[in-house]
């Protein structure tokens, strides 16, 4: 007796522990998109490419700050052979000619030194790479917020695959407990001579699809949800429940992509190629600098130098700048011209997109209100024939038949359902107001 508790007891335990491990969280779809904007790694990534722009902005303007160098150094010197060009009066006539040929014992160099050097001018070479980085960093900011905007959608595409797997889980479940029974009763019937075994077979056969598709919907919900959790960064053992509202969005006017991110990006990237084209041309003009400094030095028992202060200007040219400049103005307008192509190509492809979103978003709407009526006519064209079969008046190959497609005409609706909140996201995506939309909710 305690041997069959225990037997019994083991799947109980195990089924417990199985579940506490497994846990359940339901999320919105808004609380997924939330989270994949602020917790996962690529919205990480993002926000790290902005702050690198950043910094590059900081470089580039600690640049028109003055140069400051200072240095000291010490040298042992061994039988250093110093002499004064100097002449040095005698105190006495006695010793006049000693100390006109006495050589000092100097054995060691004390040296310090402090130079600065302030740019003047260098044919506004800083100030348009001032103004190339912080155009740059906006092109970073636009790009990284048209990266948002792509998670998001990805987020949301992912969450309502999860679903409709979901979804089409439970409506096999049913459908599996409807062919069990009847394959029960067909089991009776053809046991008491009421039913041919070819019927019975057709039956079966119906139940080992539903089986085989019920596997395939768990599998793919397996993977869905743990794709999910890797985004969400949650816990693999995370089972995500999904839902999504019957009442659908609408989308208003016809699609526009003043919005768009990206475009937005192109266009503060050709105002720092721009910048950079007169980075070039700065090569042309010499550079001005205001250059000062301050020196001292100790020669042990020789010379000792301090407050020799000094300040002036420095001029600079290279004079190869000349023809050598001229290459690097070309290279630049070049790639400029090319990202003027691309932004022409990018915004008409942004267009095209947005206007196909338009469309899939509209015959999704359609394709609902198709599906809703093809259920309610499976719903009825299965009652009609499985009261025709009770009398007699319809085979099985009819009843299976309309059992098919009564499941079919469910997937078809909750699919269509997921399809119109994925359509309309697709196109705000399109638009460029995704994130904008999540976040005002």
């Amino acid at each position: 007796m305690k041997t069959r508790f225990i037997i019994t007891a083991i799947p109980l335990f195990f089924s417990l522990f199985v579940s506490q491990a497994q846990k359940i969280q339901n999320l919105s779809l808004d609380d997924v998109v939330q989270m994949a904007l602020t917790t996962s790694d690529a919205s990480k990534i993002n926000a790290a490419q902005v702050t690198q722009a950043q910094q590059a902005l900081k470089v580039s303007k600690n640049n028109q700050y003055p140069d400051v160098d200072i240095s000291g150094q010490y040298r042992y010197l061994t039988n250093a052979d110093v002499k004064l060009q100097i002449p040095v009066s005698a105190t006495s006539a006695g010793n006049s000619e000693e100390q006109a040929t006495a050589s000092p014992d100097v054995n060691g160099l004390w040296l310090g030194s402090a130079n600065v050097s302030m740019p003047l001018f260098s044919g506004f070479k800083l100030k348009n790479s001032i103004s190339a980085s912080e155009n740059k960093l906006q092109a970073a900011i636009y790009n990284a917020a048209n990266d948002q905007e792509e998670l998001a959608l990805r987020a949301i595409q992912t969450y309502l695959n999860l679903y409709k797997a979901n979804a089409t889980i439970g409506l096999f479940e049913d459908n599996l407990k409807s062919a069990n029974q009847r394959v029960t009763d067909f089991s009776n019937m053809e046991a008491n001579g009421l039913l041919a075994r070819n019927d019975l077979l057709k039956a079966q056969l119906q139940q080992a699809n539903v089986e085989l598709s019920l596997a395939e919907a768990k599998k793919n919900a397996k993977i869905l949800n743990y794709r999910l959790n890797a985004l969400l960064k949650l816990p693999e053992e995370t089972q995500i429940s999904t839902e999504v509202n019957a009442v659908t969005p609408v989308a208003n006017g016809l699609p526009s992509t003043e919005n768009r991110n990206d475009l937005k990006a192109l266009d503060f990237q050709e105002e720092a190629l721009q910048d950079q084209i007169k980075v070039a041309k700065a090569d042309y003009y010499p550079s001005l600098a205001l250059v000062g400094g301050y020196i001292a030095l100790d020669l042990n028992n020789a010379l000792t130098v301090t407050n020799a202060m000094n300040v002036g200007v420095g001029v600079s040219y290279n004079l190869a700048s000349l023809f050598k400049s001229k290459a690097n103005v070309k290279l630049a307008e070049s790639q400029a011209q090319q990202l003027r192509y691309q932004i022409d190509e990018a915004t008409a492809q942004a267009k095209v997109n947005a206007q196909n979103a338009f469309a899939e978003y509209n015959l999704a709407l359609n394709t609902f209100e198709v599906y809703e009526v093809s259920k309610e006519q499976a719903e009825e064209n299965y009652r009609i024939v499985k009261d025709k079969y009770d009398n007699g008046l319809s085979d099985t190959n009819d009843l299976l038949e309309a059992d098919v497609q009564q499941l079919q005409a469910n997937i078809n609706l909750t699919y269509a359902k997921a399809d119109i909140t994925q359509t309309y996201y697709q196109l705000l995506s399109a638009e460029g107001v995704l994130t904008k939309q999540f976040s005002q909710n």
